[in-house]
C-alpha cells in the first residue's frame, strides 16, 4: 500500500477531483493500512437539530485544501503512515441498535487489519459502537473526550441509546478505564445538578469550559498525564468548540474552545497511544461559509499527524543494534 497518500494536485486542480478525506485514495479494504479513515453518516440519535448524517461528505469536500506537511510536528504524515479513505459504514438510518452492529463490524475489520480507525460522524451516538469494537480488541481504554456535554445522561423519552448517552453506556459496559478518562470543555445549562453525578461517581476527570478560560490551555494539557501509557480513545465533538468557530452543529453551546485551542489539545496527544478516534456532530445545514467542516477537516489532519508523530518518536527512541568493539570482535 505504498500509494496510500494524497493525490498530487497537477494535472487536476484540487476542486476538480473526486472528494475523499484529504485527497487520499479510496481503499475499501483496510489491509496494509496504518490508519483507516471511515465515515459514519448517521444522525438517528440526535435530540435537537438533525444534519450530522451529511457531515462525512461535507468534511471530505472541504478537506481538499489539506496539504501534506505538518510544520509543528515537522512530519509528512502520509509518508510516515499508510493512510486511506475506506469509505462509509453502510448505516441503517432507522435502527440505532442495528446501526451499532454495522459500526462494530466495519471498525472491527479495520482493527483486525492492524490499522487505527479514525472515524467521522455522524452524531455522537456512534461512539458507543466504535468503543465496543475498540474495547474488544484492546480491553477497557482511556478516554479523551472533547465536548460541550458529558453525554452521560441516562435516557431521553425512554430511549437509552442516543447522542447524549454513549459514554454512560460505555462505562456501564466496561469499555472505559475511568481512571484514565478526561472530559474537556464541558459547559452550558443542564436539567439538574445531579446530571454531573454519574461522572463524579466513576471518577471521570471533568474540565469545564470555564476552567479552560480561566487557567489556559497549557494547564489543561498538563492534565493529560492522567492518560498514562495504556491504549487511549479520542472522541472529539465539534460542539466542544465555540459556535463562533463551529456554528454547524446540532447542540451549540456558547463559551467554548477556540479553533487554536482545539488544535493545541490534539497536538498535545503526541506520545499517547491512540488506538482509535472519532470526530462527530458536524451538521452542514447549520454551517456558515463551511467554516465548521473546514475546521473539522483540519482537526482530522491533526489527529492523523499526531499518530504519525508518536510513531516517529517511538522509532527514534528504539535502541539500535549495539556497536561491537575491536576486542569483542576478536574473541
Amino acid at each position: 500500500m505504498n500509494n496510500a497518500r494524497p493525490r498530487e494536485g497537477p494535472p487536476l486542480p484540487r476542486f476538480a477531483q473526486l472528494a475523499t478525506f484529504m485527497r487520499l485514495p479510496h481503499v475499501p479494504d483496510p489491509k496494509g493500512l496504518d490508519v483507516a479513515i471511515l465515515g459514519i453518516p448517521y444522525d438517528g440519535g440526535v435530540t435537537y437539530r438533525p444534519g450530522p448524517r451529511f457531515g462525512p461528505a461535507d468534511v471530505r469536500q472541504h478537506s481538499r485544501l489539506i496539504r501534506t506537511y505538518h510544520p509543528v510536528h515537522g512530519i509528512k504524515p502520509f509518508e510516515a503512515l499508510r493512510v486511506a479513505d475506506v469509505g462509509d459504514v453502510r448505516v441503517n438510518p432507522m435502527d440505532v441498535q442495528n446501526n451499532y452492529a454495522r459500526i462494530e463490524t466495519a471498525v472491527g475489520a479495520i482493527l483486525d487489519a492492524g490499522a487505527v480507525p479514525v472515524c467521522v460522524g455522524g452524531d455522537h451516538s456512534v461512539s458507543l459502537g466504535l468503543l465496543r469494537a475498540v474495547a474488544r480488541q484492546h480491553g477497557a481504554v482511556g478516554l479523551v473526550h472533547v465536548d460541550a456535554h458529558q453525554d452521560m445522561w441516562d435516557e431521553h423519552f425512554g430511549n437509552r441509546y442516543f447522542h447524549g448517552a454513549p459514554f454512560r453506556r460505555a462505562v456501564e459496559e466496561g469499555l472505559l478505564d475511568t481512571r484514565r478518562a478526561i472530559q474537556i470543555g464541558i459547559r452550558g445549562s443542564v436539567n439538574d445538578a445531579a446530571d454531573f453525578d454519574f461522572a463524579r461517581q466513576h471518577r471521570v476527570r471533568t474540565i469545564r469550559g470555564e476552567d479552560v478560560a480561566r487557567e489556559g490551555i497549557a494547564w489543561v494539557i498538563r492534565h493529560l498525564q492522567r492518560l498514562g501509557r495504556g491504549p487511549v480513545y479520542l472522541s472529539f465533538d465539534i460542539d466542544g468548540v465555540d459556535p463562533a468557530f463551529a456554528p454547524g452543529t446540532g447542540t451549540p453551546e456558547v463559551g467554548g474552545l477556540t479553533s487554536r485551542e482545539a488544535m493545541a489539545l490534539i497536538r498535545a496527544l503526541k506520545g499517547v497511544r491512540l488506538v482509535g478516534a472519532d470526530l462527530v456532530e458536524v451538521s452542514p445545514p447549520y454551517d456558515h461559509s463551511h467554516i465548521t467542516s473546514l475546521l473539522a477537516a483540519n482537526l482530522l489532519f491533526e489527529i492523523v499527524s499526531v499518530i504519525a508523530a508518536t510513531r516517529a518518536e517511538k522509532r527514534r527512541r528504539r535502541p539500535g543494534p549495539r556497536k561491537v568493539g575491536r576486542k569483542e570482535r576478536a574473541r
